[in-house]
């Protein structure tokens, strides 16, 4: 059975929550977890790096000096990979490096990522301070509370929230998703996974079928 603590805006413990199995308790799936990590980072490369050949490069009409009587060594064109300026020799070339990731992968690798963090004991039901305004001190103090402030942190919400997000922004290692853009590499990478109670009740209700 998994269960997560809940926490209140001032970071006390006011009870033990329950969680869906199907999502929390799932078997744990190394292979999945590689294979979904490998694809979304290669999906994230530009892929756009570009060098020119010889044939590319501007010039190289004329021979630069005749071929005998100069004593250097003979050249045909300055587009010669040997000149500064030539072409590059097996340089990189704009390429797709993407990667189709299956639904059923993403499903399956987003339950195996947080069941591992549910048994280490690393995700937390949170209630979130009230924000006016963005006010970032109030969102470090709310860390501090939780003591995990220079740690990896993904917070999961579920409402758009602007304060909250230009509140969050500007603390490093935290990154604020709403659930429904949570992704498996977002669980793999944090630390810590704090989740407010509306969100979690969305994710359960889309992922644990």
């Amino acid at each position: 059975m998994a269960e997560a603590k809940v926490f209140d805006a001032q970071g006390n413990v006011k009870e033990s929550k329950t969680l869906d199995s199907a999502l929390f308790n799932f078997k744990v799936k190394p292979h999945l977890l590689y294979e979904y990590v490998v694809g979304y980072t290669r999906n994230q490369r530009q892929g756009s790096a570009a060098t020119k050949t010889r044939t590319m490069v501007k010039g190289g009409g004329r021979k630069p000096w005749r071929q005998k009587g100069t004593g250097r060594a003979r050249a045909g064109t300055n587009n010669s990979p040997l000149w500064a300026g030539g072409g590059i020799i097996w340089g990189p070339h704009p390429k797709n490096y993407c990667r189709d990731l299956p639904k059923k992968l993403k499903r399956s690798a987003l339950k195996s990522a947080f069941s591992d963090k549910v048994a280490a004991d690393r995700v937390r039901i949170v209630d979130l301070p009230v924000l006016d305004k963005p006010m970032t001190k109030v969102i470090t103090d709310f860390l501090k509370k939780h003591g995990i402030l220079e740690k990896r942190i993904v917070l999961i919400y579920e409402l758009e929230n602007d304060n909250l997000k230009k509140s969050c922004r500007n603390i490093k290692l935290l990154e604020v998703k709403r659930s429904v853009h949570i992704n498996p590499y977002d669980v793999i990478w944090a630390e810590y996974i704090l989740i407010t109670q509306d969100a979690l009740q969305k994710i359960e209700e889309v992922f644990s079928n």
